[in-house]
């Protein structure tokens, strides 16, 4: 069988980073980060168009600085729950922190919606680079990388453990034999580790895909061992065509490491595509997105924010960027570290820092649909990506790519026509995982026959 393309959905709602002046656009509601309405409508839109996934983010810390949908958004499982009921398709992903979570409740609540959804959610895991988050949670500061990426590695082996308490036939509900529980099929976990001590069993059964589809961006070292380890979907940082042929092959690699097929991991890559009936006018409007958000006031926020969402104001814009590495190791290391080590080798002002920062990412697809379409085939014969995390601005321009780049890629076999199964793991090509207390019954009965 070829090889498919996946597309998913991320909606801006008022606007995320790089697109912190989308909420003065006419035609995007002032309130829609928190109408359900509005995630419903792109969640429909997306399932209308055959995408695999919708995409929410989440952050748990804020203050005034950060983008127009992370001040005032709702939080993604209530979201997703609710869009389940309105959907009967397309994939829902929900981001939620390892490092301020507890397995068991986490593990109900993605339980919960798989078998609201019937078989159709996944879970970004995420570590948080907010250090500010720590305070939120009655803590001082923030775990290091060591600690964070050890907990979630735990967490998810956790929950895993926990999505199996039951196994599949646990529930006969035999009337006549009074029985409604196999008791001999319910499970304790028993989990006893560096950071969780969790009992089990869980009191949510399995769903038509087993288990929540495992999600992750994994960009620093500890990152990329990470989500091989333990992922069945990533979300890459993409940037150009050959650093993305890089994380790609290094992604693959890992996975074969540990002894699991790269082809049951799926990377995902972010687009923010600008199409329009020529290449010209594509290309005038993302100079025009670009100058809609150039505000250096933004610029510091969003430098601020791979740093613990420090204070740069607080610096002479023109004086050497500040020494700030310590904060690094706490926030986003991989990026802090790549803008102190850019800094010191451009020997480079905090305004200039600032502005290089925050320049507008050229998309790869931007064009004629013609165009887009060569390009995303191009990229995706390359080896760079399995699939595309797709964003737009507004309602309008998602719209205008279903009804004009779809379709090219549906009639260049590169895209399904209609979707292949009714559970998230069925559309990306994912085994259903086989419940470890049965594998074992069935592993201990064979060895004794």
């Amino acid at each position: 069988m070829s090889r498919k393309l996946h597309l998913a959905l991320h909606p801006y709602g008022v606007g995320g980073p790089g697109q912190h002046g989308l909420w003065k656009d006419p035609r995007v509601a002032k309130d829609a980060s928190i109408d359900i309405n509005y995630y419903i409508q792109q969640a429909q839109a997306a399932e209308h168009a055959l995408f695999d996934a919708l995409f929410i983010v989440d952050s748990q810390f804020i203050n005034s600085t950060y983008p127009a949908h992370y001040l005032n958004r709702l939080e993604p499982l209530t979201l997703l729950s609710a869009v389940a009921t309105h959907t009967r398709h397309v994939g829902l992903v929900g981001t939620a922190s390892s490092t301020y979570n507890s397995p068991f409740n986490l593990a109900r609540r993605f339980a919960s919606l798989d078998l609201i959804s019937g078989g159709r959610a996944g879970w970004n895991v995420v570590t948080s680079f907010d250090t500010g988050t720590s305070r939120n949670y009655g803590l001082d500061e923030h775990a290091d990388y060591a600690t964070r990426y050890g907990r979630a590695l735990e967490f998810v082996e956790v929950a895993r453990g926990l999505w199996d308490s039951y196994e599949d036939d646990a529930f006969p509900a035999d009337v006549a034999a009074n029985t409604f529980l196999d008791p001999t099929k319910l499970h304790e976990l028993n989990h006893v580790g560096e950071h969780f001590k969790v009992a089990g069993p869980l009191n949510v059964s399995r769903s038509p895909q087993g288990q929540p589809v495992i999600f992750q961006a994994g960009v620093s070292e500890e990152g990329r061992d990470l989500a091989a380890r333990v992922a069945e979907g990533i979300y890459a940082p993409g940037g150009s065509l050959a650093a993305a042929q890089e994380y790609y092959a290094d992604i693959k690699r890992r996975t074969a490491s540990y002894g699991r097929n790269p082809d049951h991991i799926k990377v995902f890559i972010h687009g923010g595509p600008v199409v329009a009936p020529t290449d010209e006018a594509a290309q005038r409007r993302e100079r025009e997105i670009a100058a809609e958000d150039n505000d250096l006031d933004r610029h510091l926020a969003l430098l601020g924010r791979s740093f613990g969402a420090y204070d740069f104001s607080q610096h002479d814009l023109d004086a050497p960027f500040p020494d700030v590495a310590s904060l690094a190791q706490r926030g986003g290391r991989t990026a802090a570290t790549k803008i102190i080590e850019r800094a010191r080798e451009g020997n480079l002002t905090l305004r200039q820092v600032a502005e290089s920062a925050a320049e507008v990412r050229q998309s790869p697809f931007v064009g004629s649909p013609t165009t887009v379409a060569d390009r995303i085939q191009a990229w995706f014969d390359a080896g760079t990506f399995d699939g595309i995390n797709l964003a737009f601005r507004t309602n309008e321009e998602l719209d205008y790519f279903v009804d004009s780049v779809v379709p090219i890629l549906q009639q260049r076999g590169l895209f399904r026509t209609e979707y292949e199964a009714d559970t998230l793991r069925g559309n990306l090509g994912l085994p259903i995982p086989v419940n470890r207390h049965t594998q074992e019954r069935e592993y201990v009965g064979a060895v004794g026959a």
